[in-house]
């Protein structure tokens, strides 16, 4: 008889990651059911409940006024969890729900293996939390080489797998020169990050141009969406200062002389490339203020967390102004080597992510956790 598992992921980086894992796991174990919440990608991999559009809010305040929807659908993955019994429920990334529902889990009495892949960050905001997770998951799967130590502390078992996007981008570059009169912009992913930062991006992109008119401007949109809600952004005159493209995101962090990235994966992605950037996010202040109270590392973007320095410059909040981030990014405009050193940091910070391979050694780690039989503490 084949076995069972039930899947919940909540944003579409997690819904890429966790169809991955349904691939490699089905070449593992043949015959096996995948049931769950996610994305389109891994709906079309089982029977996974497309929730993606309404699952992936950031922020604080976001997330209280959709309260009556999580809580219903928390619920609902609670009680076809229940109904499954599945041989093992994987939860990837998605901390504020998937935690939350481990421990519920647990509390209810199920016995299944409970695995966690793309580890949350809890270490950034609240490493108490490692021991109570330790209580209730039988294994961690991690995406970052220092995380491993941190959760093993508290005696869970923990894989690093390596970071999911090195298979991925590796297979997307290019060899192409960069273009130092190339300046790229990556506002986000979501509805609020695009409405928040690209205004701040024209009006670097204004700056820039007074100082260094032959400079051009490209945006990398995510979807387009998020394309038609930037073009409604511009104003009389605007059109032609920035060119805003969909799906050119992987090109244009290799042809790009610099950039402005929003805080995310495309900040790493972006540091992946050696893509000379500075950081930018904004948030409700209810949010930012909140994060701030709970932050346990001093910087937000990850590169410069896994220098312990801030490599890459980040601006945020008050200080995510047009005449900062256009400063810097004239300055490394302006001076070359500056540039050419930061892209060759980034690259090397990178390296420590793995050579490949994530997704396999993640569903490797599964099927031996599978195996194991059993289950977690009650």
């Amino acid at each position: 008889m084949g076995k069972s598992l039930y899947l919940v992921s909540g944003e579409i980086s997690g819904d890429v990651h966790g169809a991955e894992v349904m691939r490699a796991l089905r070449e593992r174990l043949g015959e096996v059911e995948f049931a769950g919440v996610g994305g389109p990608d891994m709906a079309r991999e089982g029977k996974v409940r497309d929730w993606v559009d309404e699952a992936a809010v950031v922020g604080l305040w976001e997330v209280l006024k959709k309260y009556g929807y999580f809580k219903r659908e928390f619920e609902r993955v609670r009680a076809e969890i229940r109904e499954l019994r599945p041989d093992a429920v994987v939860l990837i990334d998605y901390p504020g729900f998937n935690l939350r529902l481990a421990k519920v889990l647990r509390e209810d009495g199920m016995k299944t293996r409970i695995v966690y892949y793309i580890s949350p960050q809890v270490w950034a905001w609240n490493r108490g939390r490692i021991p109570k997770m330790a209580k209730y998951l039988d294994l961690m799967i991690c995406i970052f080489p220092f995380e491993k130590a941190l959760y093993e502390e508290s005696g869970l078992r923990t894989v690093f797998a390596g970071h999911p996007m090195v298979d991925r981008l590796n297979a997307l570059r290019t060899g192409e020169a960069r273009d130092p009169q190339l300046v790229g912009f990556f506002p986000g992913s979501r509805t609020r990050e695009v409405a928040k930062l690209f205004p701040v991006m024209l009006e670097t992109a204004k700056r820039m141009r007074r100082s260094r008119p032959e400079l051009r401007f490209a945006v990398a949109a995510a979807s387009e969406k998020m394309a038609a809600l930037m073009r409604g952004m511009l104003g009389e005159g605007d059109a032609g200062l920035c060119q805003i493209t969909v799906g050119s995101a992987y090109a244009l962090m290799q042809r790009a002389g610099c950039a402005a990235v929003a805080s995310g994966t495309a900040s790493l992605e972006a540091a992946f490339f050696g893509l000379p950037y500075v950081l930018v996010y904004r948030v409700s202040g209810m949010t930012y203020r909140a994060a701030r109270l709970l932050m346990k590392v001093p910087f937000l973007g990850m590169v410069n967390i896994l220098a312990g320095r801030e490599v890459v410059r980040e601006f945020l909040q008050d200080d995510c102004t047009a005449p900062q981030i256009a400063d810097e990014l004239l300055r490394l405009g302006n001076d070359p080597e500056a540039a050419a050193a930061l892209g060759d940091e980034l690259r090397e910070l990178t390296a420590v992510l793995g050579g490949g391979g994530a997704h396999d050694r993640a569903a490797e780690a599964i099927v031996a956790e599978l195996e194991r039989g059993g289950g977690g503490e009650a």
